[in-house]
């Protein structure tokens, strides 16, 4: 745990916790006095983090929809950082061209199990018949 901060040790650049108006670091993302959350931490760039973020983008199209929360494309999308918006631009394409493939194969399968079904009921009448 840090040591309490003192006023003297504050620079002129410090800001106040919206919460319990204590002074803070700007660097801190959490006040250290009530704990309030002062402003977001930097989303990972690393190499891993992109990874799973395709990963995730790529296997889990209709999913990542519905669990927005969990897939933070969009998060990484929207933000100020070139190289971060960049890696959320190529998640959103992947998320896209993945869900696109997942319903066009949804769509041709579809198509045949009814071709097939038609097919079966076609032979059976005519055997019948």
């Amino acid at each position: 745990m840090e040591p309490p901060i003192s006023i003297s040790t504050l620079s002129p650049a410090s800001v106040i916790c919206p919460t319990c108006h204590q002074p803070v670091l700007p660097s801190y993302y959490f006040c250290p006095n009530c704990g309030a959350k002062l402003h977001s931490a930097p989303l990972l760039t690393t190499r891993a983090a992109q990874a799973k973020l395709y990963a995730h983008s790529i296997i889990l199209p209709m999913l990542a929809f519905f669990t927005a929360s969990k897939w933070h494309g969009w998060q990484y999308f929207k933000s100020s950082d070139p190289k971060t918006k960049q890696i959320g631009l190529i998640a959103c394409i992947l998320v896209t061209l993945s869900t696109v493939l997942l319903v066009w194969y949804t769509i041709i399968w579809t198509q045949q199990e009814i071709q097939s079904q038609v097919n079966s009921i076609n032979a059976d009448m005519s055997a019948a018949g």
